[in-house]
C-alpha cells in the first residue's frame, strides 16, 4: 500500500508540474509580444547594441507606416572629399576622427539634387532606416505648418486646448501653440534622460508601446513658469504639437505625414511612427527615416519648403521655424537658439539644426546651399552628449563651407 501511494503521489506532482508548465507555456505564448517588447525596452540603450537598435526600433515595437509613394525625388552623385580639419574652441580637430568619436552610422552632404558625399557605418546601408528621436519635432513642426495652411488650424496664437479638450484639465489649458512651438510653456516637466524617476522617463515606454496612453502623462502635468517668458527643453511639448495636429486634422500623424510631405516630396523609402499602445504616435521622439530622406527633408527647409516641383510646406512657416525670435529664445556663445522646433545656432550665419539624441542631425546651411544629415549612436553620450552637439555646429559648418558655394 505504501508504494502505491507513494506512486500515485508522484503520478498527480508529476500531473501537476506538467500543467504548470503548460500554463507558464500559454500565459508566455499569449504575451510572447509583449515579453519581447519589454526586453527589447529594456536592452534598447545598451552601449553596444544602440546602432542595431536604432536601425531596428521600428521593426520591435509598435508603429504606423508612412509610405513612400511611386514617383521619388531623385539625387545624382557628385562625390567628393570631407576636409581633414574642423576648428572648435580655438583648436584644431580631425574630422576623421570626429566621426569616429561620435559613433557615426551614417553621414550624407547634399548641394541641390547632388550627393557630394555618402558613407555609413556600423552595419547601416542606405536602405537603413533609423529612429532619429527629437529630429522628429522639427518633423512634427513642418506638419503644424501644412494644416495651418490648410485651414485646419487657425494660426499659432490659439490655445492648443482649443483643439485638444482633454488638455483643458491640465496645465497646457489656455497655452498657446507658438509657446508650445517655442519650448516656452511653462510646464513643469523634468526631460533627464538618465533619472529613472523623470517625466520623460515615465513618458519614454509608452511611447514604444509599453504601458498606457501618452495623453495621460501631459493630464498630470502643471505650469511652472508663465507661458511665452522662459525657454526650457520640454518633450511633452513636441507630444501635445503632435496631438493638435491629429485632432485638428483628423487624421493620424502618419497618414498625415505620407499624405502631406513624405510622399509629395517624393521621398525614396517608406518611413514610420512609433506609436503607444492605443496607436498615438510618438511625435517627441519617434520617428524612423532613411539617411537621404532626412537629407531631403531638409532641403525642404532650404528651399522655403519648394521641393520637387512644389511648395511642401508654406515659406513663411520655414522662415519663422528657423528663426528665434524673443530674447529667451536667442542663442548665447554656449547655447544654441530655438525656433519652431528647430535649433539656431548662434555667430550670423543663418544655419539651423534638427537634432536628437545619441548623435542624429539635420543640418541647412542656406549660405552654402549645403544640407548635411547624420545619425550617430555615440556610447558616450550620457557624459559629453551636450558637448558634442556644440561641437557638431563647428564641425557641420567646416564640412558645409568646404563644400558649398558661397552666397
Amino acid at each position: 500500500m505504501g508504494r502505491k501511494r507513494t506512486y500515485r503521489l508522484r503520478r498527480i506532482l508529476v500531473r501537476g508540474l506538467l500543467v504548470l508548465l503548460f500554463l507558464i507555456l500559454a500565459l508566455v505564448a499569449l504575451n510572447h509580444k509583449l515579453i519581447i517588447g519589454i526586453y527589447h525596452g529594456v536592452t534598447l540603450f545598451e552601449p553596444e547594441r544602440l546602432a542595431s537598435n536604432f536601425r531596428q526600433a521600428d521593426q520591435r515595437f509598435a508603429s504606423k507606416l508612412v509610405a513612400a509613394g511611386d514617383i521619388i525625388s531623385p539625387f545624382t552623385y557628385n562625390l567628393k572629399q570631407l576636409p581633414e580639419q574642423y576648428q572648435y574652441q580655438g583648436e584644431a580637430h580631425s574630422v576623421k576622427e570626429f566621426i569616429e568619436r561620435t559613433d557615426t552610422t551614417g553621414l550624407i552632404v547634399t548641394r541641390g539634387d547632388q550627393i557630394l558625399y555618402e558613407e555609413y557605418f556600423q552595419g547601416n546601408s542606405e536602405t537603413s532606416r533609423t529612429v532619429v528621436w527629437s529630429v522628429s519635432k522639427s518633423v512634427v513642426s513642418a506638419l503644424l505648418g501644412i494644416a495651418i495652411e490648410e485651414g485646419f488650424i487657425g494660426d499659432v496664437t490659439d490655445p492648443v486646448s482649443h483643439y485638444v479638450p482633454s488638455l483643458v484639465a491640465s496645465g497646457y489649458n489656455g497655452v498657446s501653440i507658438k509657446d508650445v512651438l517655442q519650448m516656452s510653456s511653462g510646464i513643469d516637466f523634468d526631460e533627464n534622460y538618465f533619472d529613472a524617476s523623470s517625466d520623460f522617463n515615465k513618458m519614454a515606454p509608452r511611447s514604444v508601446g509599453l504601458g498606457g496612453p501618452l495623453e495621460d502623462i501631459l493630464l498630470s502635468l502643471e505650469n511652472k513658469d508663465e507661458p511665452g517668458t522662459v525657454w526650457e527643453y520640454t518633450s511633452s511639448d513636441s507630444q501635445v504639437l503632435g496631438m493638435v495636429v491629429r485632432e485638428a486634422t483628423g487624421m493620424d500623424l502618419a497618414a498625415y505625414t505620407q499624405s502631406r510631405l513624405w510622399q509629395p516630396a517624393g521621398m525614396e523609402a517608406d518611413a514610420y511612427w512609433l506609436t503607444d499602445s492605443t496607436g498615438v504616435e510618438s511625435a517627441f521622439g519617434g520617428f524612423s527615416a532613411t539617411l537621404r530622406d532626412l537629407a531631403r527633408f531638409g532641403n525642404i527647409y532650404l528651399n522655403d519648403g519648394f521641393f520637387h516641383g512644389k511648395q511642401i510646406i508654406p515659406e513663411t512657416w520655414v522662415r519663422d521655424s528657423v528663426t528665434a525670435t524673443a530674447s529667451h529664445l536667442r542663442p548665447t556663445e554656449n547655447k544654441l537658439g530655438y525656433g519652431y522646433q528647430w535649433w539656431v545656432p548662434g555667430g550670423g550665419e543663418g544655419d539651423f539644426m534638427a537634432m536628437g539624441i545619441y548623435g542624429q542631425a539635420i543640418y541647412v546651411s542656406p549660405r552654402h546651399k549645403i544640407v548635411i544629415a547624420k545619425t550617430s549612436a555615440y556610447r558616450e553620450y550620457e557624459e559629453y552628449g551636450d558637448a558634442m552637439e556644440l561641437e557638431s555646429v563647428a564641425f557641420m559648418r567646416q564640412v558645409a563651407e568646404f563644400l558649398g558655394e558661397d552666397i
